[in-house]
């Protein structure tokens, strides 16, 4: 689930994610987060049978929670109230985001599409570690441009993680992805952005999928981090539906989210929410 940079705050927010807020993790700690984020691989795995025209949104959601609760390990979006206490609860296990939603969308009645894509966030608790990640799914034949879309995030996360040694430092992160989006013609959205992760969902620091002033902390071994860049067909403008919680394209323009936790160890980025 991403975190909101808000306009106003963005660049006190970029000063703020400082060496010394991060909570570094032991070996044993990266160990409980790897079987949290196999966890999260292994219900991807089994949702991309089920994603295909005529599948209700809700329909995904009970079966993802159904899967996490028989696994011992507990849904962590599912009544999240975020930052905010007045801010309405989420009433999703996962967040389903189709089209022109770029993240936390509603896993509600709808039903998909031949032509959609759709971005799945799942996040769970397992043994008192995270794991955090998200896929945008094809639904049947899309466009050549949604297609386009799917590669070209898909390509970003992976830029970014494969700036991710020590030496290098933790804005470079965004560097590397929106360098790569500017090749395609595709927006990254500037004000969502990943997160520290441990034993909770949102710690420091807070990781910029765009270009920066500085180059902000450098990498430790310990580090452990979403990187989740959320790119748009049109222009990275955005709103947020009255929902509270549904994020947008301004211009209707499809969006499209990959993302990993990702931990920092002496031998390079270790991808924790894969099989």
């Amino acid at each position: 689930m991403a975190g909101l940079f808000p306009k106003s705050t963005w660049f006190a927010m970029r000063r703020k994610s400082t060496a010394n807020s991060i909570i570094l993790k032991t070996p044993d700690e990266i160990a409980k987060m790897r079987r949290a984020g196999r966890l999260v691989a292994e219900i991807f795995a089994m949702l991309g049978e089920h994603i295909k025209p005529g599948v209700a949104l809700i329909d995904l959601d009970h079966l993802v929670e159904e899967y996490i609760v028989k696994h011992g390990a507990q849904p962590l979006y599912k009544g999240y109230k975020g930052s905010l206490a007045s801010h309405p609860p989420f009433p999703g296990v996962i967040c389903a985001s189709v089209n022109s939603e770029i993240c936390h969308g509603i896993p509600d009645g709808r039903t998909l599409k031949t032509g959609d894509i759709i971005g799945v966030d799942i996040g769970l608790r397992y043994e008192g570690w995270c794991g955090d990640s998200c896929v945008t799914y094809p639904v049947g034949q899309v466009s050549p441009e949604a297609q386009h879309l799917l590669d070209a995030t898909r390509q970003c996360l992976l830029r970014g993680i494969e700036v991710c040694h020590l030496g290098n430092c933790l804005f470079d992160i965004g560097s590397a992805i929106e360098n790569y989006a500017d090749t395609q013609g595709v927006a990254v959205v500037r004000e969502w952005g990943g997160h520290g992760i441990g034993r909770s969902l949102h710690e420091a620091p807070s990781v910029s999928h765009t270009r920066m002033d500085s180059r902000g902390p450098r990498f430790r071994p310990g580090m452990v981090f979403t990187i989740e860049p959320m790119v748009n067909l049109g222009k990275r403008d955005w709103r947020l539906l009255h929902d509270g919680w549904t994020v947008v394209t301004q211009d209707g323009s499809f969006s499209a989210q990959f993302e990993h936790t990702v931990a920092i160890t002496p031998k390079g980025p270790e991808v924790l929410t894969q099989l």
